[in-house]
């Protein structure tokens, strides 16, 4: 197969849905060998700061000599962003490789009588495993897709187990309360593993704790065992005073923006000691240093400015609205959303519409999508005296707000949206190779 046709095999694995459960996956896993076995993980769940989190693991695991794996999603421009090793992607090559390896364990499991045939995140998830048994790596900082407890990533006995916070996402499958989302995400806490929680609500910390208990799991909680204080910020980055539970690594310096961000270096930071990996203070501030994770309020033009951030939930909104707050304080600011219509976008139109002089609603590059006029609707509800377009495309709505001469363009509401903009709108992104357009949540 060439690689093009091997992603449209993968996306026609799409077609057999979403099937939250672990028994396919340890059924195929067991087909092949169970890489696992041989690996050592970090394994995140949260509902939102994974990436970031993880993103900053991999850049100072890797500044330390450890060959380091991490596997993510969704990706944002190039299939093989998902799975990479010291900062490299997968090369398109070694994706047809693995496919071609792997198609005949996805079609003995997809006959079994006592399994689903895999889906896509399965089929993918495995492919990260053998990547990365094939490729020695030393350690994988590995995120889940959706949950935790059923998560096809959930096969595994990390060093650390990290749950980031929680929020309202994902409800139709892990639960109306934050109480039942949250026992979802611990399913990935395993005996006598430690724990580490960057979750400030006293709901979500009794289900958290308890859990950790019952396990017999050291717990670190981030602002009460872990500290990380802002100190400053520009547009290049920030300074953050970061304090861990073994020693003080001082001033440090994320290039990623947003009063969030030094959370998640804090949560970060808490992971690595507690998974008990040696890391140097110094290695620790250079691996910060060079930390990347496009469309997390990632500004990709000056003049005017672009942000692109891929805040997909209401919390996410909150803390997009934050950071706008700070950064693009008396610029008229033009929004230009798409968000999916399983997404809580009724109350992340309330959040941001505020914020905004213009919108410009979108669809977004996927059958989820959520319409634009429905969009429009709960946005002109949120402020009345915007002013509202509906645009045929992401391409159309960013032409109309140059040609408005805006002085502020914050493009956002799903990463799916950000995708989208850095492959077709010009910006600079660290894999540029394309792949079908439309992009893949799970």
């Amino acid at each position: 197969m060439t690689y093009v046709e091997t992603i449209d095999y993968l996306y026609g694995i799409r077609l057999f849905g979403q099937k939250l459960g672990l028994e396919t996956m340890q059924y195929l896993l067991r087909l092949m060998g169970d890489p696992q076995r041989s690996l050592r993980f970090i394994h995140i769940a949260g509902t939102n700061g994974k990436g970031s989190v993880a993103a900053m693991l991999h850049a100072v695991l890797s500044k330390a000599g450890y060959r380091t794996g991490l596997y993510t999603s969704p990706h944002l421009v190039s299939f093989c962003e998902r799975f990479q090793i010291d900062g490299q992607p997968i090369a398109e090559a070694d994706v047809v490789r693995l496919v071609e390896q792997l198609r005949p364990f996805l079609e003995t499991v997809a006959t079994h009588p006592e399994f689903h045939a895999p889906t896509f995140f399965e089929a993918v998830t495995a492919m990260a495993l053998q990547h990365f048994y094939e490729q020695k790596v030393d350690v994988v900082v590995w995120e889940t897709g959706l949950g935790g407890r059923l998560d096809a990533t959930n096969v595994v006995t990390p060093l650390a187990s990290v749950v980031t916070n929680i929020a309202f996402d994902h409800t139709q499958y892990l639960g109306e309360t934050l109480s039942e989302i949250t026992g979802e995400k611990c399913g990935i806490v395993k005996p006598g593993v430690p724990v580490v929680t960057a979750a400030t609500s006293e709901e979500v910390l009794r289900v958290i704790r308890g859990t950790t208990i019952a396990q017999g799991c050291p717990l670190t909680i981030v602002g009460q065992d872990v500290h990380a204080t802002r100190l400053s910020e520009d547009e290049q980055g920030q300074r953050v005073e970061l304090t861990g539970t073994r020693q003080n690594y001082g001033p440090v310096t994320i290039p990623l923006l947003g009063g969030h961000q030094t959370i998640n270096c804090a949560t970060a930071i808490a992971a690595l000691e507690a998974s008990g990996l040696p890391v140097t203070p110094q290695r620790v501030c250079e691996g910060l240093l060079q930390t990347t994770w496009p469309g997390r309020f990632q500004i990709v033009n000056r003049d005017p400015t672009v942000v692109l951030d891929g805040a997909h939930n209401a919390a996410a909104a909150e803390r997009l609205a934050a950071t706008l707050r700070e950064r693009c304080a008396g610029q008229k600011l033009t929004l230009i959303l798409g968000v999916l219509r399983d997404k809580n976008y009724d109350q992340m139109c309330q959040i941001l519409a505020p914020l905004a002089e213009r919108i410009l609603c979108v669809p977004v590059k996927s059958e989820r999508t959520c319409d634009p006029d429905q969009l429009a609707r709960w946005c002109m509800a949120a402020n009345p005296r915007l002013k509202i377009t509906v645009a045929k495309s992401l391409t159309e709505a960013y032409a109309q707000a140059r040609n408005e001469k805006a002085e502020a363009i914050v493009i956002t509401g799903s990463l799916f949206l950000v995708g989208e903009a850095l492959d077709q709108l010009g910006f600079a992104h660290p894999t540029p190779a394309k792949t079908p357009k439309e992009l893949v949540l799970q």
